[in-house]
Protein backbone atom coordinates (compact mmCIF):
# COMPACT_ATOMS: atom_id res chain seq x y z
CA UNK A 1 0.00 0.00 0.00
CA UNK A 2 1.38 3.44 -0.66
CA UNK A 3 1.23 6.61 1.56
CA UNK A 4 0.21 9.45 -0.37
CA UNK A 5 1.66 13.35 0.55
CA UNK A 6 -0.44 16.26 0.35
CA UNK A 7 0.94 19.78 1.27
CA UNK A 8 -0.55 22.08 3.30
CA UNK A 9 0.58 25.69 2.80
CA UNK A 10 -1.01 26.57 6.51
CA UNK A 11 -2.10 29.81 6.86
CA UNK A 12 -1.48 30.58 3.30
CA UNK A 13 -4.03 28.40 1.99
CA UNK A 14 -6.46 31.58 3.27
CA UNK A 15 -4.76 33.38 0.09
CA UNK A 16 -4.88 31.00 -1.96
CA UNK A 17 -8.12 30.98 -4.55
CA UNK A 18 -7.37 27.94 -6.20
CA UNK A 19 -5.27 26.32 -3.45
CA UNK A 20 -7.43 26.93 -0.59
CA UNK A 21 -8.78 24.54 2.10
CA UNK A 22 -11.56 23.60 0.41
CA UNK A 23 -9.78 23.26 -2.74
CA UNK A 24 -7.63 20.72 -0.10
CA UNK A 25 -10.81 18.55 0.58
CA UNK A 26 -11.83 18.60 -2.87
CA UNK A 27 -8.30 16.40 -3.48
CA UNK A 28 -8.61 14.66 -0.61
CA UNK A 29 -12.04 13.45 -1.75
CA UNK A 30 -10.76 12.66 -5.55
CA UNK A 31 -8.38 10.60 -3.87
CA UNK A 32 -11.03 8.64 -1.99
CA UNK A 33 -9.82 9.62 1.76
CA UNK A 34 -12.03 9.08 4.35
CA UNK A 35 -9.35 9.67 7.27
CA UNK A 36 -5.98 11.60 7.05
CA UNK A 37 -2.87 11.43 8.62
CA UNK A 38 -1.63 14.91 10.40
CA UNK A 39 2.12 15.92 9.92
CA UNK A 40 1.45 19.40 9.27
CA UNK A 41 1.58 22.24 11.78
CA UNK A 42 0.44 21.60 15.57
CA UNK A 43 -1.66 24.85 15.25
CA UNK A 44 -4.67 24.38 16.57
CA UNK A 45 -6.69 27.32 14.55
CA UNK A 46 -5.10 25.91 11.52
CA UNK A 47 -7.88 26.19 8.47
CA UNK A 48 -7.81 22.46 7.68
CA UNK A 49 -8.88 21.68 11.47
CA UNK A 50 -11.75 23.96 10.45
CA UNK A 51 -12.37 22.46 6.93
CA UNK A 52 -11.42 18.61 6.53
CA UNK A 53 -13.48 17.43 9.67
CA UNK A 54 -16.89 19.51 8.22
CA UNK A 55 -16.22 18.02 5.08
CA UNK A 56 -16.45 14.52 6.74
CA UNK A 57 -12.56 13.83 6.77
CA UNK A 58 -11.33 12.60 10.05
CA UNK A 59 -7.98 13.61 11.30
CA UNK A 60 -5.61 11.56 12.86
CA UNK A 61 -2.74 13.08 15.18
CA UNK A 62 0.61 11.70 14.91
CA UNK A 63 2.41 11.68 18.08
CA UNK A 64 4.73 14.03 16.79
CA UNK A 65 7.29 15.92 19.54
CA UNK A 66 7.27 19.58 20.27
CA UNK A 67 9.77 21.40 17.63
CA UNK A 68 8.94 25.38 18.73
CA UNK A 69 12.33 25.66 21.02
CA UNK A 70 14.36 25.11 17.39
CA UNK A 71 13.16 28.55 16.59
CA UNK A 72 14.54 29.93 19.75
CA UNK A 73 18.07 28.37 19.16
CA UNK A 74 17.64 29.57 14.96
CA UNK A 75 17.37 33.27 16.67
CA UNK A 76 19.91 32.31 18.87
CA UNK A 77 22.60 31.29 15.89
CA UNK A 78 21.41 34.31 14.30
CA UNK A 79 21.88 36.49 16.36
CA UNK A 80 25.37 34.90 16.74
CA UNK A 81 26.15 35.03 13.44
CA UNK A 82 25.18 38.42 12.74
CA UNK A 83 28.68 39.26 14.97
CA UNK A 84 31.25 38.43 12.12
CA UNK A 85 31.31 39.18 8.63
CA UNK A 86 31.66 35.47 7.73
CA UNK A 87 28.60 35.19 9.82
CA UNK A 88 26.73 37.78 8.22
CA UNK A 89 27.40 36.55 4.50
CA UNK A 90 26.57 33.30 5.39
CA UNK A 91 23.08 34.94 6.70
CA UNK A 92 22.62 37.05 3.47
CA UNK A 93 23.04 34.14 1.23
CA UNK A 94 19.99 32.44 3.82
CA UNK A 95 17.60 35.52 2.97
CA UNK A 96 18.14 35.26 -0.59
CA UNK A 97 16.89 31.34 -0.09
CA UNK A 98 14.02 32.48 1.68
CA UNK A 99 13.19 35.60 -0.44
CA UNK A 100 13.00 32.69 -3.54
CA UNK A 101 11.01 30.63 -1.87
CA UNK A 102 8.44 33.64 -0.60
CA UNK A 103 8.57 34.86 -4.16
CA UNK A 104 7.32 31.40 -5.25
CA UNK A 105 4.63 31.11 -3.19
CA UNK A 106 2.99 34.75 -3.37
CA UNK A 107 1.31 34.47 -6.60
CA UNK A 108 -2.34 32.60 -7.09
CA UNK A 109 -1.39 29.04 -7.58
CA UNK A 110 -3.27 26.15 -8.82
CA UNK A 111 -2.59 22.30 -7.13
CA UNK A 112 -0.21 21.30 -10.11
CA UNK A 113 1.88 25.09 -9.52
CA UNK A 114 2.39 23.83 -6.15
CA UNK A 115 3.49 19.85 -6.96
CA UNK A 116 5.40 21.51 -9.17
CA UNK A 117 7.60 24.25 -9.84
CA UNK A 118 6.71 25.54 -5.84
CA UNK A 119 7.55 22.32 -4.77
CA UNK A 120 10.93 21.80 -6.95
CA UNK A 121 11.88 25.90 -5.55
CA UNK A 122 11.36 23.94 -1.97
CA UNK A 123 13.83 21.76 -2.88
CA UNK A 124 16.04 24.72 -3.63
CA UNK A 125 15.76 26.16 -0.59
CA UNK A 126 16.42 23.39 1.70
CA UNK A 127 19.35 22.65 -0.29
CA UNK A 128 20.57 26.68 0.04
CA UNK A 129 19.74 26.73 3.51
CA UNK A 130 21.86 23.75 4.85
CA UNK A 131 24.64 25.08 1.95
CA UNK A 132 24.63 28.54 4.11
CA UNK A 133 24.13 27.90 7.68
CA UNK A 134 25.04 23.73 8.13
CA UNK A 135 22.58 21.34 9.41
CA UNK A 136 21.50 22.19 12.75
CA UNK A 137 20.24 25.77 14.85
CA UNK A 138 20.66 27.27 10.99
CA UNK A 139 17.92 24.67 9.83
CA UNK A 140 15.95 24.42 12.62
CA UNK A 141 17.12 21.19 13.11
CA UNK A 142 14.94 20.27 9.83
CA UNK A 143 16.67 17.01 8.85
CA UNK A 144 16.60 15.42 12.82
CA UNK A 145 12.80 16.64 12.51
CA UNK A 146 12.22 14.77 8.99
CA UNK A 147 13.93 11.76 10.10
CA UNK A 148 11.43 11.83 13.27
CA UNK A 149 8.40 12.40 11.06
CA UNK A 150 9.65 9.67 8.67
CA UNK A 151 9.92 7.05 11.38
CA UNK A 152 5.82 8.03 12.13
CA UNK A 153 4.81 7.31 8.94
CA UNK A 154 6.78 4.88 8.07
CA UNK A 155 4.74 1.73 6.88
CA UNK A 156 1.81 3.96 6.86
CA UNK A 157 -0.89 3.59 3.60
CA UNK A 158 -3.36 6.22 3.09
CA UNK A 159 -3.15 9.58 2.72
CA UNK A 160 -1.03 12.51 4.77
CA UNK A 161 -0.59 15.92 5.36
CA UNK A 162 2.10 17.88 5.36
CA UNK A 163 3.99 21.26 5.13
CA UNK A 164 4.58 21.84 1.63
CA UNK A 165 8.78 22.51 2.06
CA UNK A 166 8.66 19.11 4.40
CA UNK A 167 7.78 17.08 1.51
CA UNK A 168 11.04 17.09 -0.50
CA UNK A 169 12.52 15.67 2.76
CA UNK A 170 9.83 13.18 3.41
CA UNK A 171 9.97 11.70 0.08
CA UNK A 172 13.63 11.07 0.01
CA UNK A 173 13.23 9.15 3.39
CA UNK A 174 10.01 7.30 2.43
CA UNK A 175 10.69 5.87 -0.99
CA UNK A 176 7.35 4.21 -1.10
CA UNK A 177 5.71 7.61 -0.71
CA UNK A 178 3.71 9.55 -3.54
CA UNK A 179 2.37 12.91 -4.29
CA UNK A 180 -1.06 12.98 -5.79
CA UNK A 181 -1.92 12.59 -9.37
CA UNK A 182 -3.55 15.89 -10.97
CA UNK A 183 -4.35 14.44 -13.86
CA UNK A 184 -7.69 15.68 -14.77
CA UNK A 185 -8.19 17.43 -11.32
CA UNK A 186 -10.02 21.16 -11.41
CA UNK A 187 -11.44 23.01 -8.13
CA UNK A 188 -14.72 22.84 -7.51
CA UNK A 189 -17.63 24.60 -5.99
CA UNK A 190 -16.28 23.84 -2.49
CA UNK A 191 -12.95 25.63 -3.61
CA UNK A 192 -14.57 28.47 -5.26
CA UNK A 193 -16.83 28.89 -2.19
CA UNK A 194 -13.89 28.75 0.37
CA UNK A 195 -11.95 31.21 -1.39
CA UNK A 196 -15.03 33.83 -1.97
CA UNK A 197 -15.71 33.57 1.93
CA UNK A 198 -11.78 33.77 2.46
CA UNK A 199 -11.41 37.16 -0.07
CA UNK A 200 -14.48 38.90 2.27
CA UNK A 201 -12.51 38.13 5.59
CA UNK A 202 -10.08 40.00 3.60
CA UNK A 203 -11.16 43.14 2.62
CA UNK A 204 -8.78 45.65 0.76
CA UNK A 205 -9.67 49.50 0.44
CA UNK A 206 -9.71 48.94 -3.44
CA UNK A 207 -12.16 46.21 -3.31
CA UNK A 208 -15.77 46.66 -4.48
CA UNK A 209 -17.99 46.65 -1.75
CA UNK A 210 -21.65 45.77 -3.25
CA UNK A 211 -20.06 43.54 -4.73
CA UNK A 212 -18.34 41.68 -2.61
CA UNK A 213 -21.86 41.49 -0.61
CA UNK A 214 -23.57 40.72 -2.85
CA UNK A 215 -21.59 37.63 -4.25
CA UNK A 216 -22.14 36.40 -0.38
CA UNK A 217 -25.68 37.07 -0.10
CA UNK A 218 -26.42 34.90 -3.49
CA UNK A 219 -24.78 31.60 -2.17
CA UNK A 220 -26.63 28.74 -0.01
CA UNK A 221 -23.01 27.78 1.73
CA UNK A 222 -22.08 24.00 2.04
CA UNK A 223 -20.12 21.91 4.78
CA UNK A 224 -16.93 23.68 4.57
CA UNK A 225 -17.67 27.23 4.33
CA UNK A 226 -21.65 27.28 5.75
CA UNK A 227 -24.17 29.91 5.09
CA UNK A 228 -23.49 30.98 8.78
CA UNK A 229 -19.84 32.12 8.03
CA UNK A 230 -21.13 34.00 4.71
CA UNK A 231 -23.01 35.98 6.94
CA UNK A 232 -20.43 36.71 9.17
CA UNK A 233 -18.28 37.58 6.70
CA UNK A 234 -20.61 39.76 5.03
CA UNK A 235 -21.60 41.34 8.33
CA UNK A 236 -17.15 41.87 8.53
CA UNK A 237 -17.58 43.86 5.00
CA UNK A 238 -20.54 45.80 6.90
CA UNK A 239 -17.99 46.89 9.86
CA UNK A 240 -15.16 48.10 7.45
CA UNK A 241 -17.58 50.68 5.88
CA UNK A 242 -19.41 51.99 8.79
CA UNK A 243 -22.50 49.92 8.70
CA UNK A 244 -22.86 49.16 12.18
CA UNK A 245 -26.44 48.26 12.75
CA UNK A 246 -26.38 46.10 9.50
CA UNK A 247 -23.93 44.06 10.75
CA UNK A 248 -25.28 43.24 13.93
CA UNK A 249 -28.25 41.86 12.19
CA UNK A 250 -26.07 39.71 9.42
CA UNK A 251 -23.94 38.60 12.83
CA UNK A 252 -27.44 37.38 14.64
CA UNK A 253 -28.70 35.46 11.75
CA UNK A 254 -25.22 33.76 11.46
CA UNK A 255 -25.80 33.37 15.09
CA UNK A 256 -29.16 31.63 14.47
CA UNK A 257 -27.15 29.67 12.16
CA UNK A 258 -24.57 27.70 13.99
CA UNK A 259 -24.58 24.16 14.17
CA UNK A 260 -22.54 21.68 15.99
CA UNK A 261 -21.28 19.99 12.48
CA UNK A 262 -19.98 23.13 10.62
CA UNK A 263 -16.39 24.43 11.37
CA UNK A 264 -14.97 24.43 14.40
CA UNK A 265 -13.79 28.20 15.09
CA UNK A 266 -17.11 29.78 13.27
CA UNK A 267 -18.58 29.64 16.72
CA UNK A 268 -16.55 31.50 18.67
CA UNK A 269 -15.69 34.08 15.90
CA UNK A 270 -18.92 34.81 15.47
CA UNK A 271 -19.85 35.28 18.41
CA UNK A 272 -16.70 37.18 19.52
CA UNK A 273 -17.72 39.76 16.94
CA UNK A 274 -21.29 39.80 17.80
CA UNK A 275 -20.58 40.65 21.33
CA UNK A 276 -18.29 43.33 20.66
CA UNK A 277 -21.34 44.65 17.81
CA UNK A 278 -23.80 44.52 20.79
CA UNK A 279 -21.69 46.57 23.17
CA UNK A 280 -20.73 48.98 20.20
CA UNK A 281 -24.41 49.68 20.11
CA UNK A 282 -24.94 50.08 23.81
CA UNK A 283 -26.60 46.61 24.58
CA UNK A 284 -24.37 46.01 27.25
CA UNK A 285 -25.83 43.26 29.28
CA UNK A 286 -26.47 41.06 25.43
CA UNK A 287 -22.65 41.26 25.13
CA UNK A 288 -21.94 39.91 28.04
CA UNK A 289 -24.02 37.52 27.62
CA UNK A 290 -22.47 36.86 24.05
CA UNK A 291 -19.12 36.95 25.73
CA UNK A 292 -20.10 34.58 28.32
CA UNK A 293 -20.94 31.65 25.45
CA UNK A 294 -17.93 32.13 23.79
CA UNK A 295 -15.81 31.27 26.88
CA UNK A 296 -18.04 28.23 27.52
CA UNK A 297 -17.78 27.01 23.99
CA UNK A 298 -15.62 23.78 23.90
CA UNK A 299 -13.93 25.21 21.55
CA UNK A 300 -12.89 28.76 20.54
CA UNK A 301 -9.73 30.29 18.43
CA UNK A 302 -7.13 31.82 20.42
CA UNK A 303 -8.18 35.47 18.94
CA UNK A 304 -11.87 34.66 19.97
CA UNK A 305 -11.31 33.87 23.49
CA UNK A 306 -9.17 36.86 24.19
CA UNK A 307 -12.22 39.14 22.79
CA UNK A 308 -14.78 37.57 24.82
CA UNK A 309 -12.10 37.90 27.80
CA UNK A 310 -11.36 41.59 27.03
CA UNK A 311 -15.03 42.37 26.56
CA UNK A 312 -16.03 40.97 29.94
CA UNK A 313 -13.12 43.37 32.01
CA UNK A 314 -14.59 46.54 29.78
CA UNK A 315 -16.97 47.31 27.21
CA UNK A 316 -15.63 47.35 23.87
CA UNK A 317 -15.91 50.68 21.72
CA UNK A 318 -15.94 50.63 18.05
CA UNK A 319 -13.40 53.27 17.09
CA UNK A 320 -13.47 55.00 13.76
CA UNK A 321 -11.76 53.10 10.91
CA UNK A 322 -11.84 49.83 13.26
CA UNK A 323 -12.80 46.15 13.33
CA UNK A 324 -14.05 44.21 16.11
CA UNK A 325 -11.60 40.76 16.22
Amino acid sequence: MTLTLVPDLGDLLRLQPQYNAGTVAELLARLGAREVLWATSPDPDHPLRDALPAAGIVLRDLDLPDWTWAEAEHEQFQTFLQQYPQGRERLRAAAQAERSLAAALAGPLTAAQVLGPVLAEATTYHDALRAALDEGPGTRWQARRLDETAAHLAGRSGVALAPLDDLPGLLQRLPDTTVPDLSGFIPGERSRLRALADRAWQLRPDDDFGALLAALERETGDAVTPRAELDAAAAGLCLAVGQVKDARALLERAAHGLADDQPRSLAGLTLARLGQVRDALGDRELAIRTYRAVLALNYAPLVALEAAQAGLNEAFVLQDGESPA
